[in-house]
């Protein structure tokens, strides 16, 4: 593949069932969509992942209000924007549905995709569900967001009811939009250890993160493998037997923090001392499912100079990989006005801003530009990542990436600029995602 790497805008839209409110409101955009997707076009961009917003268009069973989505689709279809639509967002499932248990999700979500693919069927590109893997685990493992079980034989029931539906629906996809392409958007991981206990674990997180995608190709799963094995013992030997869905574009969303760094198991870090470059990363996932890729999400949380500095890092990975003959087929700044309540997992639901938008939101939710902005639009209308700067990290992340700088050392770095240095930082400020619950 020759040429810049097409950027793909996107807009963060998680449904949070405790509360009945979505980052769509949140961060306002529901109000100033045309706005943002201007902003979008601007910079250059014509693909953009787009919520299709299932808790808001099905409010009661098998009843349907595509109002707001014909006028969203519309307007892209009208401005040549392709968009990539994402048709269940982690949890944005309608309030009338009890979590990702409830034996009316398999139907449900068929009914939906189908209504869906009737009304739009121009649609060129289609999420079904946003990281399976990552809401399993959030949803079954952790506890953390509905139904809030724990351990491994909450992942396989959460696993059980979702992933059978999730197969049947692109299955079902690929009859109703044959010109359409799927775009199965997982979290792309890589795990380290140190001593004999954080290897051993370490080797097991490598082996789990393939699990969910494994199981929705149908490959043939090794019951010898540690993490399929415990899937079996949990309950979950039905996993191993389902019938293969359909994905024609991976994507590969890459963080940071997905880069865990374990000492034994229980005790780990994202703030890896030793991160393997994204680029073999994505390598692994190349050589593992040998399909096309997008990165279909990342950023930073920080400053608006530390986003631009990892656009930069992460642009740089992909432009390599593809030169190493992967197929990279797009770059996904997600998202592209900053999000809200993502410091509490969205626990809570305060209008927190986090900043981790290419346009950041003041107090009043105005969008504002930065050396961030600046760099995306450089990078989108085509520039490599050769060409945009490298600023000087700022604490806390320059802490929190310090492992990452040796694959930086080739750069020119300059400091931030002024109107961006950030203020002296509390001791106990968190620049990782951490778990707040409600009533704390």
């Amino acid at each position: 593949m020759s040429g810049a790497i097409p950027f793909i805008g996107a807009f963060e839209s998680t449904y949070q069932p405790a509360f009945d409110v979505d980052v769509l409101e949140t961060t306002a955009h529901h109000l100033h969509w045309r706005t943002d997707l201007a902003l979008l076009q601007t910079a250059g961009v014509s693909e953009c992942r787009y919520p299709i917003r299932w808790h808001r268009i099905e409010r009661d069973p098998g009843r349907f209000d595509w109002g707001r989505t014909d006028d969203v689709l519309g307007h892209l279809r009208d401005e040549g924007v392709t968009p990539i639509v994402d048709l269940v967002h982690h949890t944005s499932y309608p309030a009338w549905l009890e979590g990702f248990t409830d034996p009316r999700f398999g139907p449900a979500l068929l009914r939906y995709v189908e209504a869906f693919a009737e009304r739009y069927p121009w649609v060129e590109a289609y999420t079904l569900f946003n990281e399976p893997f990552t809401t399993f685990l959030l949803c079954g493992l952790e506890g953390i967001w509905p139904p809030h079980l724990q351990g491994l034989e909450g992942f396989v029931a959460v696993a059980r009811n979702v992933l059978p539906a999730l197969t049947g629906a692109s299955r079902r996809c690929r009859e109703l939009l044959p010109d359409a392409r799927h775009y199965y958007v997982e979290v792309c991981e890589h795990a380290t250890g140190e001593s004999a206990a954080g290897l051993e674990y370490a080797a097991y997180a490598n082996d789990r993160r393939f699990f969910v995608t494994d199981a929705f190709l149908g490959r043939e799963l090794d019951r010898d493998r540690p993490f399929v094995a415990d899937v079996v013992a949990a309950g979950g030997a039905e996993l191993l037997e389902l019938e293969p869905g359909h994905i024609d574009v991976l994507g590969v969303d890459y963080y940071a923090h997905n880069q865990w760094h374990w000492r034994a198991p229980g005790d780990g870090t994202t703030a890896s001392p030793d991160p393997v470059p994204f680029a073999q990363v994505m390598r692994e996932y190349w050589e593992r499912y040998e399909l096309p890729l997008i990165v279909g999400e990342t950023n930073i949380r920080g400053a608006c100079s530390d986003r631009a500095t990892w656009l930069k890092y992460t642009l740089e990975q992909c432009e390599r990989a593809r030169a190493a003959g992967l197929p990279v087929e797009g770059y996904c700044w997600f998202p592209f006005i900053d999000s809200c309540d993502w410091d509490s997992i969205l626990c809570r639901s305060e209008a927190s801003v986090d900043p981790v938008g290419v346009y950041w939101l003041d107090e009043e939710l105005l969008r504002r530009p930065s050396s961030m902005s600046d760099a995306y639009s450089l990078a989108a209308g085509g520039a490599p990542a050769s060409a945009l700067p490298a600023y000087e990290l700022q604490p806390p992340v320059s802490r929190w990436l310090e492992g990452w700088l040796p694959q930086m050392e080739h750069w020119d770095w300059q400091p931030p600029p002024p109107d961006e240095v950030l203020a002296a930082i509390d001791d106990d400020y968190e620049i990782a995602l951490k778990v707040v619950t409600r009533g704390v």
